[in-house]
């Protein structure tokens, strides 16, 4: 790791790493520009080889500017990061008929170099994150408001649904009365047409009573 405090950047080189430079450049071009934060995100849902290694370097470098340059991460971007061949070295693999073919297994040098974000970008960040809190504190200060009045809804809607069950009760009771009731009477009738029936069977004539019933 070297520090360079005429520029006020710090970097961190990873030598003789194992994986072409094509494949490392891939993922340095992801961070490359980026801020702290971004660039530990976009390193870590990586699904590449390489992109652990790399965020072990990328901590490296964060480490050499904090210690050197006093300054905390969250002031920090990567400027550059680029990777470069490294040696190369010469395999043989046996193929049919005798022959031989070729393996090269290659190797390169990555380097991430870091420095403090400028004034007017800090500035903006800090605008950012005060608009993000006002509005996540405005949304918090709504859905407080919301709750009371959805639980008063929901305290009248129960209360409503109780006097809806109530009053269904009492007309499913009324109309089991209504139904005894005429029950009761259509057997009083079966039993007077009954009974003046067997007395005109008999000759005999019915009272007052049951022929004005």
């Amino acid at each position: 790791m070297t520090t360079n405090t005429e520029t006020r950047t710090a970097r961190a080189v990873l030598r003789n790493y194992r994986a072409s430079a094509y494949k490392v450049r891939q993922l340095l071009n992801l961070i490359r520009g980026q801020n702290i934060d971004e660039a530990r995100r976009r390193l870590q849902f990586s699904e590449r080889g390489a992109s652990n290694d790399l965020l072990k370097l990328l901590d490296s470098a964060i480490a050499n500017a904090e210690h050197t340059l006093q300054v905390p991460a969250e002031e920090l971007e990567v400027v550059e990061a680029y990777a470069d061949e490294g040696p190369t070295m010469k395999r043989w693999r046996p193929r049919a008929r005798g022959r031989a073919t070729r393996i090269r297994k290659r190797s390169c040098h990555a380097t991430i170099v870091v420095a403090r974000l400028s004034e007017q970008d800090l500035a903006q960040r800090a605008r950012a994150e005060e608009g993000t809190d006002r509005a996540s504190r405005r949304s918090r200060v709504l859905a407080s408001r919301k709750k009371p009045a959805t639980a008063k809804h929901d305290h009248d809607h129960d209360h409503d649904h109780d006097h809806d069950h109530d009053h269904d009760h009492d007309h499913e009771h009324d109309e089991v009365v209504t139904d005894a009731t005429a029950s009761d009477n259509a057997d009083v009738e079966a039993t007077t047409e009954d009974t003046a029936a067997a007395s005109s069977d008999d000759g005999t004539e019915p009272a007052d009573g049951e022929e004005d019933k």
